[in-house]
């Protein structure tokens, strides 16, 4: 089993080849929490919970961090504006960012360290940093000189001869250099603040993932991931200071996700078209956007539209009635693994089909692709098995069939809920989206089945157009009549 990735640093694909054999550690930058998660961070935190997903499937014990910026001059200006305590602002968005990351199926990283709680430890990187040279204090900041990093540009590929001439000095900052960049900001009136010993101030922005990655994982750690928009300046930055204070390689692999746009707009604040996940996954089914965002493949752009999620609605519900059949099916008798069954060689390919994709760059797309000839497999299997073949057979296949797809799901984070359970809240959903009243329903097929008892044909008839008129569908069984909203 071999994992190929592609690193940013390298500039190319490459063999995963741990520090330690058998671990992983990685490192996501996290959000800055001063409003809701919107859609390029569903984009990013998805995509990393997939590789960790699969690096566990795989075998490897993994360490997964992602941090919280809770100080930073956007939290300062948004807490000044509602009148709070700039860290009760951040707790508070960062509890709402872990619920939408809940509601998108992503695992629990291992350690969520916030700036707020390792300043001791930032403090010792800067000293660090100043007193080697690197570093230098200036009138209460204290600055990186980025000319004392021989390699500065080596991730992003820029010279600092073009940086320099785009390069220039804010008003208020006491650069040496204007390529510099700010390691501890003095704390300007009514700021938050901690003592140093430069003065009262708090940290810069990209000195905090250098003390909090080397806190949790070490000086040298093997994969940082984050979006392509922070290769520069915050991840040049990072690897300079880092390894300018340990004389050590920072991070051995640098994985970075591809943009998000709105209907082929970038998504940008400053454009005011960024769509929370709070919004779309009250609206929409959360597991439809988790399988919209990983039928791209991370690196790439993704465009979204709504269009686009309500088709991904319709396969993940195809996806759960597929489920539910086979589970309808298996549940009709007992029945064991062991034994004959249909197409054993397609079985057994199943699983290593979705995880030769994912070991490709962990591409998510092409296993989605992959799964989708076996649902439409086990869905033939439920509703028409093979003329002659023993119902045993076609139940030990389904069941075989059935807990391969349940393997094959959890790298994605797709299709691991109880399926009967999902499609009657799928149905709950739908049916609210569209102003259907479910207990009106209910009674229209009490007063339907009544009708059929009857023999009034064509009042039972009468309801059923009544119902798909209101968007209904309905399903006679031996179990009686089930309803569904189509997605």
């Amino acid at each position: 089993m071999t994992i190929r990735l592609f690193d940013t640093l390298a500039n190319e694909k490459v063999t995963l080849e741990p520090l330690a054999p058998g671990k992983v550690g990685l490192y996501a930058c996290g959000p800055t929490v001063y409003d809701l998660a919107h859609l390029g961070h569903a984009r990013c935190y998805v995509a990393w919970d997939v590789v960790v997903r699969h690096l566990r499937f795989r075998g490897f014990e993994v360490e997964y961090v992602r941090n919280f910026t809770d100080v930073d001059d956007k939290i300062i200006r948004r807490a000044a504006e509602r009148g709070l305590d700039p860290l009760e602002l951040s707790r508070h968005f960062a509890d709402e960012f872990e619920t939408d990351m809940k509601a998108l199926g992503n695992v629990t990283p291992d350690a969520q360290p916030r700036v707020s709680e390792n300043v001791p430890e930032i403090l010792r990187l800067v000293q660090k940093l100043v007193e080697s040279g690197h570093a230098y204090p200036a009138q209460g900041d204290v600055y990186f000189a980025v000319r004392s990093f021989a390699g500065y540009g080596k991730l992003s590929k820029r010279k600092l001869e073009d940086l320099k001439a785009g390069a220039r000095v804010e008003p208020g900052e006491h650069k040496k250099d204007p390529l510099d960049f700010a390691l501890w900001k003095a704390a300007k009136p009514g700021e938050i603040w901690w003592d140093s010993p430069w003065g009262k101030g708090r940290p810069g922005w990209h000195i905090e993932c250098s003390a909090m990655s080397a806190r949790c994982l070490g000086e040298t750690f093997d994969i940082h991931a984050g979006g392509k928009d922070l290769v520069f300046p915050h991840h040049e930055n990072e690897i300079a200071q880092s390894e300018a204070a340990s004389g050590k390689p920072f991070a051995k692999y640098w994985m970075h996700n591809g943009f998000v746009t709105l209907d082929d707009e970038k998504m940008s604040k400053s454009l005011g078209n960024v769509a929370n996940v709070r919004t779309l996954t009250e609206a929409y089914e959360p597991q439809a956007l988790r399988l919209f965002l990983l039928s791209t493949h991370y690196r790439g752009p993704i465009n979204f539209s709504e269009s686009a999620l309500q088709d991904a609605e319709k396969r993940v519900a195809y996806l759960y009635e597929t489920l539910a059949k086979a589970e309808q099916r298996i549940a009709l008798a007992a029945v064991s693994e062991e034994g004959e069954v249909l197409e054993e060689e397609r079985l057994r390919a199943l699983v290593p089909a979705i995880a030769e994709a994912m070991d490709d760059d962990f591409n998510s797309a092409e296993a989605i692709g992959r799964l989708s000839p076996y649902l439409a497999w086990l869905n033939e299997l439920c509703e028409r098995p093979p003329a002659g073949a023993k119902k045993e057979v076609v139940r030990r296949t389904v069941l075989r069939l059935r807990h391969g797809l349940a393997a094959a799901l959890s790298i994605l984070g797709i299709g691991t809920e109880h399926p009967q359970r999902f499609l009657e809240s799928f149905r709950a959903r739908l049916a609210a989206r569209r102003h259907i009243d479910a207990a009106r329903v209910e009674a229209l097929i009490r007063e339907r089945a009544d009708a059929r008892k009857a023999k009034d044909f064509s009042r039972a008839d009468a309801l059923r157009a009544e119902l798909s008129a209101m968007g209904v569908e309905i399903m006679d069984g031996p179990d009686g009549t089930a309803w569904r909203v189509p997605a």
